[in-house]
């Protein structure tokens, strides 16, 4: 059951002179007025409204996207956060969320979160490598990702670290040394993004112009997949796999390559599922054996059986088809999320991993 609530006020590109290779907010805002107070007001409203009395919910937090926050004016911040202040100090919501960039982090940004008591800062990190930094326009080096992160902790708020796949001059390797870097510097949440070649964008002109090659789809879950594992094994909470389908891609005109899968998420956790299934049906079945018609039944908890079927169920008609000679079942257990479990019918015992 979900305990945390999210209620976005999204404000397109303001603040951010930047021009990334992979964004076109700067096109899509020239359409966009800014959100009045009425507007911000109401959208809150109308989400505590759906939210009232439903079970489970623990946590409503007001978070603002779809720009760099703390690059707009000090006083427009102010007044936006004035809003949200509002609703926490009457108990209507606990948490104030915020993304940026690291190059927009400093003692007097700070301050002012803090006063309008600001809960979580993310920052759109999307690599630690100078190299794919340079490459994708972003306009800042490594040395003010880390400087932001350190100055934030201590500062006492919770860091949350955006990252990006398959950016120009990224690779595997640079992904994975970006996602232990992130590990390293502890953020509480994390978001991991594969590049969608989105319509208006410099990464568009370099795509049509063969200059930049889209991962394939098995690459880029293989390299997120392996990405994941690291946070998650650092204690990181992965909030967010993959981009949405919101009003940046509205329909496959929106993008190029094939770049952009609505169930991403589930391809990664689907893969590392099955990677577990793996290892515990060959390490402590089949090791040394060559069995007919044994029963084979997988577990997982409720919310994470679909990652144990699979996208489509792909993961089951793998077994069925890597191993027609046994017979699989896959159920759900009380289990820990992410946890695959695995018992052979007469054999008596459940083996987790």
């Amino acid at each position: 059951m979900k305990k945390h609530a999210i209620i976005p006020i999204f404000i397109p590109h303001q603040g951010c002179p930047n021009d990334c290779v992979f964004c076109n907010q700067k096109k899509i805002t020239a359409r966009q007025p800014d959100m009045s107070r009425d507007e911000i007001i109401n959208t809150i409203e109308t989400w505590l409204s759906t939210l009232t009395g439903r079970p489970g919910i623990e946590t409503v937090e007001i978070a603002f996207f779809g720009g760099s926050f703390t690059g707009i004016p000090l006083e427009k911040q102010s007044e936006y956060l004035a809003m949200a202040y509002s609703y926490k100090t009457q108990g209507l919501i606990q948490k104030i969320h915020l993304s940026t960039r690291p190059d927009y982090i400093d003692e007097k940004i700070l301050d002012n979160l803090r006063a309008y008591s600001v809960d979580v800062i993310e920052l759109g990190v999307q690599s630690f490598d100078d190299r794919v930094l340079k490459a994708s326009g972003r306009g800042h080096d490594s040395a003010s990702v880390y400087r932001a992160c350190r100055l934030i902790q201590a500062y006492g708020f919770e860091l949350g670290i955006q990252l990006m796949i398959g950016l120009p001059e990224d690779s595997k390797e640079s992904c994975l040394y970006s996602a232990k870097e992130a590990a390293k510097l502890g953020p509480s949440v994390a978001r991991l993004y594969p590049t969608v070649i989105l319509k208006d964008t410099r990464l568009m002109e370099l795509y049509e112009s063969g200059s930049y090659l889209p991962l394939e789809e098995a690459e880029a879950v293989e390299i997120t997949k392996e990405m994941y594992k690291l946070l998650t094994a650092a204690g990181v909470n992965i909030i967010r796999v993959g981009l949405k389908s919101s009003d940046l891609i509205q329909n496959e005109k929106e993008v190029a390559g094939h770049t952009f899968h609505p169930a991403f998420r589930q391809l990664v956790e689907g893969a590392i599922a099955r990677e577990k299934m793996l290892r515990l049906l060959e390490e402590e079945f089949l090791s040394g054996r060559q069995p007919e018609h044994a029963k084979i039944t997988f577990y997982s908890s409720p919310n994470w059986f679909s990652n144990m079927i699979g996208h489509k169920g792909c993961n089951k008609a793998y077994f069925a088809s890597k191993y027609p000679h046994l017979n699989f079942r896959y159920k759900t257990h009380p289990l820990t999320d992410g946890s695959i479990a695995i018992a052979v019918a007469g054999e008596g015992h459940l083996v987790v991993k």
